[in-house]
């Protein structure tokens, strides 16, 4: 007959098996999982910061003579607390056809190969039906006048970029919008959406600019 201290050990085995196939457990089998996430992140990158500080890598359709401002860089499933990504390994083969049709919102092919590979994969959704919600996204966001093409450097705070993306952008709070930098330039601007595009907080992923003041430098191409 097993000693009292077995039966317990026993006891506690049993229970944390129990407790395996709990919420947490099952959280984690959803990891990485196409489809199963709980809102967007669409990023917007200040292009003329990026050309500014890339090294050989940047888009020469990007970086070359065309004025770019605000450009796409992604539209990223996110969880309430992190985000998945790669869900598909080898990942659906993008079709050329469909990295041409975005070229005016992300004009840098290699770029949008790794967005569907990363990122579009955990959609849940073909790739054209990811990339036409990629630009549903960015449609339903107006850029401030202010940003659309200045011609001189800008230096503002970044409560003023948020400041002026609310104004432009009714139903936006500020819950719902991130600003990314690095030491002296904006980076990014980051907007969530529910999946059905309408704004939403971002409970998980929002990305704190500490810097006091940012450059914007000008579009290029001028």
């Amino acid at each position: 007959m097993p000693s009292t201290h077995a039966h317990r050990l026993a006891l506690l085995v049993l229970i944390a098996g129990i407790a395996g196939v709990g919420p947490a457990a099952a959280q984690g089998r959803a990891q990485n999982q196409p489809g199963v996430f709980d809102y967007y992140l669409l990023s917007l990158s200040w292009s003329p910061s990026f050309c500014e500080t890339s090294k050989g890598g940047a888009s020469q359709l990007q970086c070359g003579a065309r004025p770019y401002s605000f450009v796409v860089h992604g539209l990223w499933p996110q969880y309430n607390k992190g985000f998945p990504e790669s869900c598909q390994a080898p990942p659906p083969r993008l079709d050329r056809r469909i990295v041409d049709s975005m070229l005016d919102l992300m004009p840098a092919p290699a770029l949008i190969y790794h967005e569907w590979d990363a990122h579009g994969t955990c959609s849940g959704l073909g790739a054209r039906d990811y990339f036409d919600t990629v630009r549903k996204a960015r449609a339903a966001v107006t850029i401030p006048p202010e940003y659309v093409d200045p011609q001189a450097p800008l230096t503002v705070t970044p409560q003023e970029v948020t400041d002026s993306f609310l104004k432009a952008n009714p139903g936006l709070s500020a819950s719902g919008i991130a600003i990314d930098c690095d030491r002296t330039r904006l980076r990014e601007v980051r907007i969530c959406f529910s999946r059905d595009l309408q704004f939403h907080d971002c409970t998980g992923s929002r990305t704190v600019c500490r810097a006091d003041k940012l450059v914007m430098p000008p579009v290029r191409g001028r």
